[in-house]
């Protein structure tokens, strides 16, 4: 995995919403795997091994007159990727209470701090679904109950939910790099009550 290579679009999109979420979902379903929501619209990356120059003809916003969606691409070693999730990865605060930033972020002074190092993971805290269940953890009370965090990502959500009070967490997800990454950010945040796990719903 190490020796990938990445091909980066880099996209302008107005108005941000709801342009940007219908925009991640067909580029998954196309086959990007991992997306950073900057301040003008969204960064997406696919494997080169997967890339065909064809690849945007079936994302059908790219041709919606209701959206006015601009993009560049350009190849991105496995090497250089820490350099360009740290160009686009800024701190988010949520209800002025959670904050998710990186290790290079200043320290937090909200209630909640998490510290995610997102690689190539999918869930910042960015993307709006992301951001709304932050919000919903926030207002619900989870001491002592379990919880199961199914496509955890960065494990974001898993660590909140630990940080609110829950005491037993299952976080899954089905890609490698997910799954290594939130261990890494569960062990980051001194997590205890969180089991990681690769796979599917089987589990």
């Amino acid at each position: 995995m190490s020796n990938n290579i990445y091909i980066g679009y880099d996209f302008s999109v107005k108005p941000l919403q709801p342009a940007t979420e219908i925009l991640i979902a067909q580029l998954g379903q196309a086959g990007f795997e991992s997306f950073v929501e900057t301040a003008t619209g969204v960064t997406a990356y696919i494997q080169k091994n997967d890339y065909y120059d064809e690849i945007l003809k079936d994302i059908q916003i790219l041709n919606s007159e209701d959206f006015k969606i601009t993009y560049t691409f350009k190849e991105i070693e496995q090497t250089n990727w820490n350099q360009e999730w740290e160009r686009n990865f800024k701190p988010i605060v949520v209800d002025d209470s959670c904050t998710v930033r990186a290790p290079f972020h200043e320290a937090a002074k909200t209630k909640y701090d998490i510290i995610i190092e997102p690689k190539m993971s999918f869930g910042t805290g960015h993307h709006e679904t992301t951001n709304m269940m932050i919000q919903h953890i926030l207002k619900n009370d989870f001491n002592t109950k379990s919880v199961l965090d199914m496509g955890c990502g960065t494990g974001v959500l898993a660590i909140l939910a630990e940080k609110v009070g829950a005491t037993r967490i299952d976080a899954i997800d089905i890609d490698e790099w997910c799954y290594i990454n939130s261990l890494e950010n569960v062990e980051r945040n001194d997590c205890h009550n969180i089991s990681v796990m690769q796979g599917d719903s089987n589990l």
